[in-house]
């Protein structure tokens, strides 16, 4: 009754499958994590340093006339 228990256990491919989805939902994580922080500190330099020499440009010297 074990012995068949035991078998039937290690027959059975469902739990497999779920182990599988959560493996690759993780490795999907883990790459999410290793490379759109970096990028995202990136872009956000880019637009900074956009940000900072729009915010001169329109600050220093150029009279509008008010």
């Amino acid at each position: 009754m074990l012995k068949s228990r035991f078998i039937q256990f290690f027959k059975d491919e469902e739990g497999a499958t779920a182990i599988e989805y959560a493996l690759m939902a993780a490795m999907v994580a883990v790459v999410i994590a290793t490379f759109v922080t970096p990028i995202g500190t990136k872009i956000k330099a880019i637009f900074d340093s956009i940000s900072s020499s729009l915010g001169s440009g329109t600050t220093s010297g150029g009279g509008t006339g008010q």
